[in-house]
C-alpha cells in the first residue's frame, strides 16, 4: 500500500544516517462504505456532496424480478417486473419496468407498463407508456406513446393507495342487462 509522504520529510534517508522505522499499520479489510463515507471517516472531507450521488445502474442484460427501493437515484437499462421506489429514476430506451413506479423525479424513455407516480414525470421522445399518471407536473414530448390517464395531484408520493383502490372501483360500475 502506498502513503503519501510529507513534504518536508525526506523521501531517502541522508548519507551517514540510520533510517528510521515506523510500526506499520495492520491492513483494514474492506469496508462495504461508499468512498464519500470512507473520506469522511478518515476526517478528510468528501470529494462532493452526500446529495449529489452517483445513480445505481440496472444494467441492459440485467432483468430484476421483485421490488426496488432506494433514497438515491436509479438508471434501469434493463427490465424490471416489480414497483420501484426512488429519488431519480431514469428509464432508459430500451428499458422496460412493468410494475408502480413511486420517485420524486421520473424520466421515461423505454417502456413502463403500470402507474407512475412522481413529484415531476417526463415521458420523452419513443418512451412508451400503459398506465395512469399521477404527477405535481408532467411532460410528454412529441412522439411518446401514452395510453392511460393524467391526474394531477398537489402530493403524488403520499396519496393514500386505498382512496385510488376506491376512485378505480366508482368507475367500474357493474354493467346492467338490458
Amino acid at each position: 500500500m502506498f502513503s503519501k509522504s510529507k513534504i518536508n520529510e525526506p523521501i531517502e534517508p541522508r548519507a551517514g544516517t540510520k533510517p528510521e522505522v515506523k510500526p506499520q499499520a495492520q491492513p483494514q479489510a474492506r469496508s462495504a462504505q461508499s468512498p464519500v463515507q470512507r473520506d469522511a471517516s478518515a476526517g478528510t472531507a468528501p470529494s462532493r456532496p452526500a446529495s449529489i450521488s452517483t445513480p445505481s445502474i440496472i444494467a441492459a442484460d440485467l432483468r430484476v424480478i421483485g421490488n426496488l427501493v432506494t433514497e438515491g437515484d436509479l438508471q434501469i437499462e434493463g427490465k424490471v417486473d416489480g414497483d420501484i421506489r426512488a429519488h431519480l429514476l431514469t428509464v432508459g430506451k430500451g428499458a422496460e419496468v412493468r410494475g408502480e413506479i413511486r420517485a420524486d423525479d421520473v424520466v421515461v424513455n423505454g417502456a413502463v407498463i403500470g402507474c407512475l407516480r412522481g413529484t415531476k414525470v417526463r415521458l420523452a421522445e419513443g418512451a412508451k407508456v400503459d398506465g395512469d399518471i399521477i404527477h405535481s407536473s408532467v411532460a410528454i414530448e412529441a412522439g411518446a406513446d401514452f395510453e392511460g390517464s393524467v391526474r394531477r395531484s398537489d402530493n403524488p408520493l403520499q396519496e393514500n393507495e386505498k382512496s385510488a383502490a376506491l376512485t378505480a372501483k366508482v368507475t367500474e360500475l357493474p354493467k346492467t342487462g338490458g
